[in-house]
């Protein structure tokens, strides 16, 4: 509970008590969306099968609801993700920030994505994942791989108009880097 301890009082001093967000965790297989969520979820790391099947969790903190939607990587699921875009109120993109190989189809996939006319007012967190692996790109190769030219800025404030897009470097298992992504995603919640 101490993640969602810190993540309720952020969201609380935002104004968020008593409201409901649904959140799509998105990438491809094996980036760490299943862990994220389970850490989120229990605060334990646990050792899992890759999603086949779509995930939805509930999480209610202090009165703030969070409906997570884990749809899964693999090509078969990444088919799916679009019968989720018209309930969203926020993506979440993953990517294993050590599999340099597949940078060219995280890319891909993102770029669909951002390009996707129900996702125009959406906010984009992009979390670099893996960061604790030494084959892990920085943060500007991790940028230039994906195609990232421009964010809209850690500080939260958008002009209007703009898709909140920020990009956020972190290690699921070491807990790093997240929670300050989190944050920023909740300014657009």
């Amino acid at each position: 509970m101490f993640v969602f301890n810190w993540f309720f009082n952020i969201l609380n001093y935002l104004g968020l008590h008593n409201k409901k967000a649904s959140i799509l965790f998105l990438g491809l297989d094996n980036a760490g969306k299943t862990t994220l969520l389970h850490i989120l979820r229990d605060d334990k790391i646990v050792v899992h099968e890759p999603t086949r099947h779509p995930q939805m969790e509930e999480l209610v903190i202090g009165g703030v609801n969070f409906k997570t939607h884990d749809l899964g990587g693999h090509a078969a699921a990444r088919r799916l993700w679009k019968d989720y875009y018209s309930s969203t109120d926020g993506i979440v993109y993953l990517v294993d920030t050590a599999d340099w190989q597949r940078f060219p189809e995280a890319k891909e996939e993102l770029s669909k994505l951002l390009s996707c006319p129900e996702l125009n007012n959406c906010p984009f967190l992009i979390l670099g994942n893996k960061i604790d692996l030494k084959q892990a790109a920085s943060e500007p190769d991790f940028k230039t791989a994906l195609g990232i030219n421009h964010t809209t800025g850690k500080n939260g404030k958008v002009p209007p108009g703009v898709q909140p897009l920020e990009v956020y470097m972190c290690s699921v298992v070491k807990r790093t880097g997240y929670r300050d992504g989190f944050k920023w995603l909740a300014n657009f919640l």
